[in-house]
C-alpha cells in the first residue's frame, strides 16, 4: 500500500542514513521556502549516523564523552543522540495555515507518538516537568523512549521527534540526555517488539490524521 498524507503534505522517507549535517541544511532550507510559499509542507522520516545535537539550553558539563560529532541543532531543549535503530521524523508545517499555538503543536506531536506506540502494545505518556516520550523499562524504572524538540521560524515549524527502535543505548552515555540525569533510556527492542522502520512509518502515518486534525483552527477562529 502506498504510503501518503492528508492535506497535500509531502512525504520524504529515508532507509538509508542521512548525515545530520546535510538534514539539517536541508531542513533549514525547506523551512524558509514554506515560509515564503515556494515549497510544500513536509513530514521527513530518517536515520542519522551516531551523532550528538546540541539544544538551544544545552549545558557544557552535558556533554560526558563527545565519542560522536558534535552539532549545534538550533532546536530547543539540550544534548540528544540520534543513531543507527532510531526513527527520526522531521515535521515542517505551516502555522499560520493552523492554529497559531506552539504549545498545542508539540502536544500534539507527543500524543502522535504516544498513540503510534500503543498501536505496538507500548503504553507511553508525558511526564510534567520532563520534556519527552516515557514508558516502563524492562526493569519497572521510568525511561525515555522517545525525544521531542523543535524550532519555528515565521510560524514554520522544523526538527521533530526520535524514537528508539532498537539503536545501541550505550550511546546515550556520552551526554546527560535532554539533561536529566535520575531516568534511563530505553527502546522498543529492549521491551521485547522488533519492529523495523517500515512497520514504525506505516503505523505512524495511519494517524497521521489525527495528528493534523489536532492542529486545526477551532470552530470560529481565524489563523490569519
Amino acid at each position: 500500500m502506498e504510503l501518503t498524507l492528508p492535506q497535500n503534505i509531502e512525504l520524504r522517507r529515508d532507509l538509508a542514513q542521512v548525515p545530520y549535517r546535510v538534514a539539517l541544511d536541508d531542513m533549514t532550507a525547506r523551512n524558509a521556502a514554506i515560509a515564503e510559499g515556494t515549497a510544500r509542507e513536509l513530514i521527513w522520516l530518517l536515520e542519522h549516523p551516531p551523532v550528538y545535537t546540541a539544544g538551544t539550553s544545552a549545558a557544557a558539563d552535558e556533554l560526558l564523552d563527545p565519542r560522536f560529532e558534535v552539532v549545534e541543532a538550533g532546536r530547543g531543549g539540550r544534548y540528544t543522540y540520534h543513531g543507527p535503530g532510531q526513527r527520526v521524523g522531521y515535521v515542517l508545517l505551516d502555522l499560520k495555515r493552523r492554529a497559531r499555538d506552539v504549545r498545542g503543536f508539540v502536544h500534539a506531536m507527543e500524543g502522535w507518538v504516544i498513540a503510534t506506540l500503543a498501536d505496538f502494545g507500548v503504553e507511553s505518556w508525558r511526564a510534567p516537568g520532563r520534556v519527552g516520550i516515557w514508558t516502563r523499562d524492562s526493569d519497572g524504572r521510568e525511561a525515555k523512549i522517545g525525544a521531542i524538540g523543535v524550532r519555528i521560524r515565521r510560524w514554520v515549524t522544523m526538527h521533530g521527534f526520535s524514537v528508539n527502535l532498537a539503536p545501541d543505548l550505550s550511546h546515550f552515555g556520552g551526554i546527560v540526555p535532554c539533561g536529566i540525569e535520575e531516568f534511563g533510556v530505553t527502546s522498543l527492542a529492549r521491551l521485547g517488539h522488533t519492529i523495523d522502520f517500515d512497520q514504525w512509518d506505516r503505523a505512524l502515518l495511519a494517524r497521521a490524521g489525527d495528528f493534523l486534525a489536532a492542529l486545526e483552527v477551532p470552530c470560529g477562529k481565524d489563523a490569519a
